[in-house]
């Protein structure tokens, strides 16, 4: 098995479920690189949050808010937002169709919300807004509050073709420009670099990992990802707490350059 690139996504997939990684997948994706491996990280997740868990590893990409802001060996390689007047009016517009609606964004590295954050991303530093007064400055992602993916189809409507709306966790919905996605991002780091889609392996368990895990040579799902995840997969390992990335790592990466 041939891989120049390895694409992880990282809640409940490289992390184990207290996020945290392990010694042992710090020193897997190591010695990855030391034999000439890219190393890529792929996460629904603003780069303050990710800057927090201080993981010991630093990836030479990552694409953060699904594939809106993708920085490659430090440097912004691209991004795909929202513009900060079609946001105020989505938001406004959701308010009146969805009343009770939780709702928050991230613009720069901040994140707004109409509701008290703790209950979901505690200790989160928030600024509590109804969104009417918000910046004209590029949105990274809207995030609506969901009680099942079927909610999805009421949100839809709403959004200007540019943006459509994934869900998470089954609890939230993204709402994004359709050039925001984890495998966009992927491409266009491994275009920057000449490395073949089809030596590209993704590890994922969400429903935002499966356009990812579909389109790499390899996709492969964690035991704890989601029955579309798995479906979507090339391949199984072990769950996240197990340190399933990086035991198939080892054996099918490492291997193979051994």
């Amino acid at each position: 098995m041939n891989i120049d690139m390895i694409v992880t996504d990282l809640d409940n997939t490289l992390l184990r479920s207290d996020k945290t990684i392990s010694g042992y997948t710090r020193d897997v994706l190591n010695r990855c690189r030391a034999r000439g491996v890219r190393v890529m990280f792929a996460t629904a997740r603003p780069p303050r949050t990710v800057r927090r868990f201080a993981l010991g590893f630093e990836p030479d990409a990552i694409a953060y808010h699904n594939g809106a802001l993708v920085m490659d060996g430090g440097r912004e390689l691209c991004q795909a937002g929202i513009s900060g007047a079609d946001a105020r009016r989505i938001m406004l517009r959701l308010s009146t169709e969805l009343p009770g609606v939780t709702l928050s964004l991230e613009q720069g590295d901040q994140l707004y919300a109409n509701f008290d954050t703790d209950i979901v991303w505690r200790g989160e530093d928030c600024v509590r807004t109804d969104f009417s007064d918000l910046p004209d400055l590029t949105v990274y992602k809207l995030i609506v509050g969901i009680s099942s993916p079927e909610d999805i189809a009421r949100i839809a409507p709403l959004l200007p073709d540019y943006l459509y709306a994934q869900p998470c966790e089954n609890t939230l919905a993204l709402i994004m420009n359709r050039r925001a996605t984890k495998l966009g991002g992927i491409r266009d780091v491994a275009a920057a670099h000449g490395i073949p889609m089809e030596r590209v392996a993704a590890f994922g368990d969400d429903y935002n990992d499966i356009d990812m895990l579909r389109a790499c040579g390899v996709g492969v799902a964690v035991d704890n990802a989601l029955p579309e995840v798995k479906a979507a997969a090339d391949l199984l390992c072990a769950d996240c707490d197990a340190d399933g990335v990086a035991h198939w790592l080892e054996t099918n990466v490492l291997g193979q350059h051994g």
